[in-house]
């Protein structure tokens, strides 16, 4: 018959080894949980660790190796290429608008090099041009005395050219100077001496002519003034060389010099 429950309830207890087996088991699983999350947590943390570490210099070494790979002094290789960013500004063709630094200065004289030593010089107006663009204005008129001077009609005959700068028909004249360094001397934010170091091509292209287009070495010495707003030319001289020793390669015919000469532009710089 069914008991009331008004009656007394009995509890039975079992010996500890009869005890269920399932909550002890719920109990464990959480501790086992706790300790794989944790050891995945400090897992990830140090494959973290090591990526963020790996691009770091380790003791003793000064930099990565983009720097451990730079020209040093020591190497012998001269000073590295260096400079501002290149001017955006030109006036009559010709670069303008350099930094007020060193490096300015040096940028200045290696595009007026270039200018001075152009075809465009043995013309009067083009040289008159260009003497109006590059020099300082206190020093404009003596400048322009001594350029004249210097492309007379007799150094244009030396070339090969009349007065103007043309040569004889069916020939091509070439004046080209490349500048392949610069350095200064006594650098100030109002003056600087620069002295940059040349190679040039002189000469007539072409099948007759009897002045073929060679090279030549020499060093420019610019002095340059700050105007206020840009590094303009005061004074200039020039020295032969330093040459190299010319290399053992054949020359090129007349049509391959003319074919170059008509075909690849010059350049201006910024260094």
């Amino acid at each position: 018959m069914p008991l009331s429950d008004d009656q007394p309830h009995t509890r039975t207890r079992l010996p500890v080894d009869e005890q269920p087996s399932a909550p002890a088991t719920a109990r464990q699983s959480r501790p086992l949980r706790t300790l794989l999350t944790v050891l995945v947590v400090v897992t990830l943390l140090v494959v973290a660790i090591s990526i963020a570490n790996r691009g770091k210099p380790g003791p003793g070494n000064n930099g990565g190796s983009a720097d451990r790979a730079a020209p040093t002094a020591g190497t012998g290789a001269g000073p590295a290429p260096s400079g501002d960013q290149p001017v955006g500004t030109t006036a009559n063709g010709i670069a303008s608008g350099f930094p007020h630094s060193d490096q300015g200065a040096q940028s200045a004289a290696a595009n007026y090099a270039v200018a001075i030593g152009s075809a465009d010089m043995f013309r009067t107006d083009s040289r008159h041009t260009i003497v109006a663009t590059i020099a300082d204005p206190g020093s404009a008129g003596a400048l322009q005395s001594r350029l004249d001077q210097g492309f007379s009609p007799e150094t244009a005959a030396r070339f090969g050219v009349d007065a103007q700068g043309r040569p004889p028909k069916g020939l091509t004249f070439v004046s080209r100077t490349i500048p392949v360094g610069t350095r200064t001397n006594g650098y100030t934010p109002e003056s600087v001496k620069v002295d940059v170091w040349c190679t040039g091509l002189f000469g007539l292209a072409g099948e007759r002519s009897t002045k073929p287009v060679s090279e030549e070495w020499f060093t420019l010495n610019l002095s340059l003034r700050w105007t206020g707003t840009d590094w303009k030319l005061t004074d200039y001289s020039r020295a032969a060389g330093p040459a190299p020793i010319p290399p053992d390669q054949q020359a090129a015919t007349a049509e391959e010099i003319t074919g170059a000469v008509e075909q690849f532009g010059g350049f201006r710089y910024a260094r």
